[in-house]
């Protein structure tokens, strides 16, 4: 396979060739990425449409399913920095973002930068740590900027933040704050991979093949700089009035639902439409139809709604909530 970068968009191009030579960039990204991250093809396309979108990701699933391998991939894509971060009870505000210390000998203070001053941030099990500490992202997540000792320092572009939580043990954790929450444009759920894709994810990583993969497979597609184009791309994709309002009855849908006890917001409407651009641009086009809206519409709100008790009590999901609205609300034909 050829390892060497594709040549950046040409911006001079015709339209229809700018959008062909971006899908076939991101796609060729796609496809490196899932030679090594075996199993995950629909996980691997959210997350890209997430970088391309310019959104953070907040990704669920039981340890062992390569999330961490997820994202050390997507940054070898574009030739970014990746940093990860363990986040515990103990773990304190100062210890992500970072902090000012005093030289004495030299009667200054320096900024210690933290580890969000990179492109792709992994916070691995972020509701282990306590609010105060996961609130610490807040800024750095909405404005891509860190106030230290009332200095503020902007993060390298482009920042996205990967965060993980396991579905399954809830000892010992702190849910995520609403507002948190909202800052995710996607909500991502891995789960197991087939028989066949285990079978093959068995034999590489027993064998000591997966980080051959990583080096050999994925090099880098473009740039950081190339990325920031093909993301400015994305906000320039059509979308149709019909389609917008569309977008926003689904989202609006969800508040006259009895069956949730939490609605989704304003933010949910603005990240369905952004995402559905990104998801048009790795399908290809130009423009933004329906079924794009419908694809994204759950990983977009699932993290935003909250099911009533007693739909909890039924064994109804966000997610299979979300499904009835979406069927409920009639789809416009162009």
């Amino acid at each position: 396979m050829d390892q060497n970068p594709v040549n950046a968009i040409d911006s001079e191009a015709p339209v229809d060739n700018r959008w062909q030579q971006a899908s076939a960039r991101v796609n060729a990204l796609r496809e490196r990425i899932n030679q090594v991250v075996i199993g995950q093809q629909a996980v691997v396309d959210q997350v890209l449409i997430a970088l391309l979108a310019g959104g953070h990701v907040l990704l669920e699933g039981v340890p062992g399913l390569g999330k961490t391998l997820l994202v050390r991939s997507l940054a070898r894509g574009f030739g970014g920095d990746f940093r990860r971060i363990q986040f515990t009870p103990d773990l304190m505000p100062a210890d992500v973002t970072g902090h000012a210390i005093y030289h004495m000998a030299e009667s200054r203070f320096e900024v210690r930068r933290g580890p969000v001053f990179t492109n792709l941030l992994l916070a691995d099990e972020i509701n282990r740590a306590p609010a105060k500490t996961q609130a610490a992202l807040l800024e750095v997540m909405q404005e891509h900027q860190v106030t230290i000792d009332g200095e503020t320092h902007a993060t390298p572009q482009p920042f996205m933040v990967l965060a993980t939580q396991n579905p399954v043990e809830q000892e010992g954790t702190y849910p995520l704050p609403e507002a948190e929450l909202d800052r995710f444009l996607l909500k991502v759920l891995i789960d197991f991979p087939s028989q066949q894709a285990e079978e093959q994810l068995a034999a590489a990583a027993s064998g000591g093949h997966i980080e051959n993969k990583l080096r050999d497979s994925v090099q880098a597609v473009f740039d950081a700089d190339e990325l920031q184009q093909l993301q400015v791309l994305v906000p320039q994709i059509q979308v149709d009035q019909q389609v917008l309002g569309y977008a926003v009855r689904l989202v609006r849908a969800t508040r006259e639902s009895s069956q949730l006890r939490r609605a989704a917001g304003p933010r949910a409407s603005i990240g369905l439409i952004l995402a559905a651009r990104a998801h048009a641009l790795l399908e290809g086009r130009e423009f933004v139809l329906p079924d794009d809206i419908k694809a994204m519409a759950i990983p977009v709100m699932r993290h935003r709604v909250a099911v009533s008790p007693d739909m909890e009590i039924d064994g109804e999901t966000a997610d299979s909530v979300l499904a009835q609205i979406i069927e409920s609300v009639e789809a416009p034909r162009l």
